[in-house]
């Protein structure tokens, strides 16, 4: 399987099954949308951002279709403008590339330092989809699993309206 082996232990540990599904790579909603047929599931899109100051990341997740309201986010967290992180801010905190973001990253931030803003829209999803840290693959894991893993990780994370 594609993807990172520290994952695949981690969700076995903590006893969260998912579907495995292989594609060639994907950096964006646009490549990956042509592989999604036949698979039942909310497919998520996965931001990394950075404050003003750098001294703060957040990984924002939202249902694929959906705009970011980002000007709404910058207002509520009055920490100046919001840009997303660079390659390497991407890699010391979430161990991740440009391409293949995603709450599983969250493994390899060990001083808990990412804090994640989930789309409120998406506690109405049965089944979320999200890359195992490489872009060539995506797991489909149920809702309830996916909040279990969140919780596991240590991050904080909340839901908040996001989209526009």
């Amino acid at each position: 399987m594609n993807g990172d082996p520290t994952l695949y232990k981690i969700l076995g540990e903590l006893d969260i099954s998912f579907e495995y599904h292989e594609h060639p790579p994907v950096a964006t909603i646009n490549e990956a949308r042509k592989y999604w047929y036949g698979i039942n599931s909310t497919h998520c899109k996965n931001l990394f951002f950075r404050n003003h100051k750098g001294n703060r990341h957040y990984l924002v997740i939202l249902e694929h279709s959906n705009r970011l309201a980002i000007r709404d986010l910058e207002q509520r967290l009055r920490q100046g403008k919001l840009s997303l992180g660079s390659d390497q801010r991407l890699m010391r905190y979430l161990g991740l590339t440009p391409g293949s973001v995603s709450p599983f990253g969250l493994i390899n931030d060990g001083e808990n330092h990412v804090h994640v803003f989930l789309d409120a829209t998406l506690k109405n999803a049965e089944k979320l989809s999200f890359h195992p840290n490489i872009n060539t693959a995506s797991l489909i894991i149920n809702y309830k699993d996916f909040i279990k893993f969140l919780e596991w990780s240590g991050n904080t994370w909340e839901f908040i309206d996001l989209a526009e």
